[in-house]
């Protein structure tokens, strides 16, 4: 009894034995690839791309790599599952934008594997969770002209959900400096009314949810002409170029008008016949008013009467 019951065990336990073989050499076989390495994430001013390192060893083909993260809402909501970065599936690239994949302040998960053919690797995962708020802020990319009395302060590329704050100030009045707030949608920001022939000086800094700020961008200057400044001295050079333009084309044209072709420009038309001077006027009459009208005549006798 007791010899049967030891070879009983010695049996199932040759077969533990070869079946945990067994499950090495399969185990072996379908993780034969090794898992990327470096896993890390780059982000700059909102702008999060995972990178990391190919896996040393020899494919037959192009080794393709997939991204999944996982955040709050996975955790919580889906039961921990992962997600597919949809710009990041079997993609050559050692790297893979998920800028717009990580969009709320939580912390994510996110891990990567590479697959030569139809053999994929382990999943790598990035150590320690990211959270956007992490992101490393720039200063900003500034541009100050000065248009009429004010300035145009404007600004490219400015990272998502981020506000810019600009101070203005007159030169050698900075205490009395004005802050302005502009969301990053909007980009351009017009400060009107300032004081002409002053000179105004910029500088901006990126702020993100009022915790994290960028550094400040050089201080940049300009002078405020004005409108006026400009458009009196501009209106009196046009006047006087052109009154002496066309001086100049009278002049010319009575100087150098010969007189056969004075005539042909100058043509002297003749007077309508109403105003000519030998009028021949007839005034119709009546037979009355002829007979009426019969000369009569007159004769006086020159000498002087006797008394």
């Amino acid at each position: 009894m007791n010899s049967a019951v030891m070879r009983l065990r010695r049996t199932v336990s040759l077969l533990v034995v070869m079946v945990m073989m067994v499950l090495l050499d399969f185990t072996n076989y379908v993780w034969t690839l090794p898992a990327p390495s470096g896993v890390s994430m780059e982000s700059v001013d909102m702008s999060h791309v995972l990178r990391w390192r190919p896996p040393q060893a020899p494919c037959n083909t192009a080794v393709l790599y997939s991204v999944q993260f996982q955040g709050e809402f996975e955790l919580t909501v889906l039961n921990g599952s992962w997600v597919n970065a949809p710009e990041c599936q079997w993609i050559p690239d050692a790297h893979c934008d998920l800028t717009f994949d990580l969009g709320s302040d939580s912390d994510y998960n996110v891990h990567v594997r590479a697959q030569c053919g139809s053999q994929p690797s382990p999943w790598t995962e990035l150590s320690p969770p990211f959270n956007r708020r992490d992101t490393v802020l720039t200063a900003p990319e500034m541009a100050v002209a000065a248009v009429g009395d004010g300035l145009r302060v404007s600004f490219d590329k400015l990272p998502l959900t981020a506000v810019v704050r600009v101070t203005v100030w007159k030169r050698g009045d900075e205490l009395q400096a004005a802050v302005y707030s502009l969301p990053a949608e909007e980009s351009v920001l017009h400060v009107p009314a300032l004081q002409e022939e002053a000179v105004y000086c910029v500088r901006a800094q990126t702020v993100l949810d009022t915790q994290l700020y960028s550094s400040s961008t050089d201080s940049q200057c300009v002078s405020i002409t004005g409108d006026g400044a400009w458009k009196k001295p501009t209106t009196v050079t046009v006047t006087v170029i052109v009154m002496a333009g066309l001086l100049f084309a009278v002049f010319w044209s009575v100087v150098h008008c010969r007189p056969r072709a004075c005539r042909t420009y100058f043509h002297k038309e003749p007077l309508p016949h109403s105003l000519k001077a030998d009028w021949d006027i007839q005034i119709p009459m009546s037979p009355e008013e002829a007979e009426l009208c019969e000369p009569i005549q007159v004769s006086v006798d020159p000498r002087p009467p006797t008394g």
